[in-house]
């Protein structure tokens, strides 16, 4: 592709897709000759007692529904075609995986960014798309593209929600009804936060008690983080003076969930 000039964009996903990734997935096609696709469930950012094995597939539906989107390459791999026997070579992140999701799931960001930049050295692409729902794993995938000199260019895409604002995700399927009812919380209390900080309030404290405070109302939820932080480095900001994170993750019941919202000051 690239011998004949062509560009190439890249959305790299775990598959099982809902309209959060063919968001993704039609930004890329407006932004390259040649849209790739990948699909890949990967075994080394998930910790022994998490999702791996139940984590939801559906190869057929995926496959009709990038075909639809008009999707020029599918990559669907085997783990033994990506991590071979005798595989030990790993990309460990800095400090912006000692934040947020980093401190409950420490191998996370290793298997993410070791997994990524396999990909990236596969397809070569010349853009990459990733969602804003998962804006940790954005920002250091784009330090990683950064730090190891990467020519790509790293495009965050606005995070895609229900009608009732809560962030679309394929763990969603795991929630009961009355389960996905009390997930909405998240976003309303990210909506909450910005309704206080435009009253004038500054405190990240009293803002997190107060959001902490309206997710714990709800039934099945139990909080690992609610944090406020720099949108780039992701350390804890204890007093709002321009804009910052909000960032949030909830198990509700057994599903952890993520979402989160930048928030300005007046």
């Amino acid at each position: 592709m690239h011998s004949a000039g062509k560009t190439i964009a890249f959305v790299p996903t775990m598959g099982f897709l809902h309209e959060g990734h063919l968001s993704l997935i039609r930004e890329g096609g407006r932004l390259a000759d040649y849209l790739v696709v990948s699909i890949f469930v990967n075994p080394f950012q998930f910790s022994p007692e998490e999702d791996f094995e139940s984590y939801p597939r559906n190869f057929d539906r995926d496959f009709d529904l990038l075909q639809q989107e008009g999707v020029d390459v599918i990559f669907y791999p085997e783990k033994s075609e990506l991590y071979k026997e005798g595989f030990q070579t790993y990309v460990n992140v800095g400090n912006l995986a000692n934040h947020l999701c980093g401190k409950s799931r420490p191998i996370f960001f290793r298997g993410v960014t070791t997994i990524v930049a396999k990909l990236f050295n596969i397809v070569k692409p010349d853009t990459v798309i990733f969602g804003q729902k998962d804006y940790q794993q954005l920002v250091i995938i784009r330090s990683m593209a950064h730090d190891m000199n990467f020519d790509i260019k790293i495009v965050g895409f606005p995070t895609a929600r229900e009608q009732d604002g809560l962030a679309m995700s394929s763990r969603n399927t795991y929630l009961t009804p009355e389960q996905r009812l009390n997930a909405s919380c998240l976003f309303r209390a990210l909506k909450q936060s910005q309704k206080f900080i435009k009253k004038g309030i500054r405190d990240t404290k009293r803002i997190i008690d107060i959001a902490s405070a309206l997710i714990k109302s709800h039934p099945e939820t139990n909080i690992d983080y609610v944090a406020i932080c720099d949108p780039e480095t992701l350390v804890d900001v204890k007093t709002i003076q321009e804009p910052v994170l909000m960032a949030l993750a909830v198990n509700i019941g057994k599903t952890r969930l993520i979402d989160n919202m930048i928030l300005l000051p007046e």
